[in-house]
């Protein structure tokens, strides 16, 4: 029996300079609480995870990338300023993070983690009962 393709999800920036569409299957959300993404978004990372493959750009005349660390990069709009993507560095590129909230809804995504929560902010607290690691996935110490 064939399999039935999952919907393609769409999302963008705010001004609509990056608009991008997602074929493939997204990751449970992870929120993550490092400086780094507190620094960049203002508050918290909430994002998801895609293969890089089945990321297509529809519009990407403001996207920029930003080498925010020894290993990975971060892609905003230079006109809105929103925050999209994020990424490893490397010689391939397989899996790209995507921020949830750029994402149209309705998503269909729930939060399954939180991560780095050592670093967070005092001015909020965790109460969505989701697990919380101190440092990154698998106890990793970096934040890219």
């Amino acid at each position: 029996m064939p399999s039935t393709p999952l919907p393609v999800k769409r999302g963008s920036c705010l001004c609509g300079g990056v608009r991008y569409e997602i074929t493939g299957p997204l990751s449970s959300v992870t929120v993550c609480h490092c400086s780094q993404c507190r620094k960049t978004s203002g508050h918290v990372v909430a994002a998801t995870q895609a293969l890089a493959a089945d990321i297509q750009l529809l519009e990407a005349s403001t996207l920029t990338w930003y080498r925010s660390s020894d290993t990975a990069e971060r892609a905003f709009c230079n006109r809105c300023g929103g925050n999209l993507f994020w990424r490893e560095t490397g010689a391939t590129v397989r899996v790209m993070e995507v921020m949830a909230g750029t994402l149209d809804a309705p998503t269909g995504l729930s939060i399954d983690r939180h991560i780095f929560v050592a670093d967070k902010s005092d001015y909020y607290d965790i109460l969505d009962g989701a697990p919380q690691a101190p440092r990154g996935v698998d106890g990793a110490d970096s934040d890219g």
